[in-house]
């Protein structure tokens, strides 16, 4: 069984956000800091990167407090983007998919029913929606699936020795969470099925939901998959950088 190293290395940040934001509809007079986040698993023979984070045009563009290249980044961890081949996408949001014009030679995988979603619904095209995937990434994973670099997923799926995608649908349509085999047994990578550590162990979202009933069953799906409830990781948590030895500025180690 391969065994892989988890990183989680800070793009941006911090930023204030409400706690009403973080956990829906609570605790309004209470802010919480957040990061954002992409994920590098390293196996003995397959370098995974989670999400993509967003480009340097983007982060201008949205005049994003504390940006740093996510290819900077992950060079601390002697990783570099040109040699990046398998690159997981959560979910389509913005802060999560924009980044994949950085990464020139990787193969993306992304939950079919979350691409078709964003890419071909007429919803994914409302008000609400178009906050939240810009025309750039849509431009852009549109040309990965016509080059054959965007692998759309019908479900649960292993990609690599020791990689599973498992579809967790409630904050997007079809969000897919990331399980990899560690020496500590199987950690998740959860993305924005929780904020935070709190969504996890309160099974309570945030404020940004497509299907609520469905979301609440992603949480026990995940605690389930988890081999320890502290090898399940959230999204944009401030603590996955403080809590976790710090191997480089900007990037902890989680397993």
């Amino acid at each position: 069984m391969s065994h892989y190293e988890i990183y989680a290395l800070k793009f941006a940040g911090p930023f204030v956000r409400p706690e009403a934001f973080l956990l829906w509809l609570r605790d309004w007079e209470r802010t919480e800091r957040i990061h954002y986040y992409i994920w590098c698993a390293k196996g003995p023979k397959a370098t995974v990167v989670v999400d993509s984070g967003l480009s340097p045009q983007m982060a201008k563009e949205r005049q994003l407090e504390g940006y740093e290249n996510p290819a900077e980044v992950l060079r601390r961890i002697d990783v570099e983007v040109e040699q990046v081949r398998h690159v997981i996408l959560t979910h389509l949001h913005w802060d999560h998919a924009n980044g994949v014009i950085l990464f020139p030679r990787a193969t993306f995988y992304v939950q079919e029913a979350e691409y078709r979603f964003w890419i071909h619904d007429p919803v994914a095209r409302t008000p609400p929606f178009l906050e939240l995937l810009d025309p750039d990434s849509r431009e852009a994973l549109s040309r990965l699936e016509t080059s054959g670099r965007l692998v759309l997923l019908p479900g649960e799926e292993e990609i690599l020795p020791g990689v599973r995608c498992v579809p967790a649908p409630g904050h997007t349509p079809a969000l897919q969470a990331v399980i990899l085999e560690t020496s500590r047994g199987a950690a998740v990578l959860g993305s924005d099925c929780a904020h935070l550590f709190r969504n996890f162990r309160e099974q309570w979202p945030s404020i940004l939901i497509a299907d609520l009933a469905a979301w609440i069953k992603s949480y026990q799906r995940l605690a389930d998959l988890a081999s320890s409830p502290d090898l399940l990781f959230p999204g944009h948590d401030a603590r996955m950088l403080e809590d976790f030895p710090m191997v480089a500025t900007g990037v902890s180690r989680l397993v």
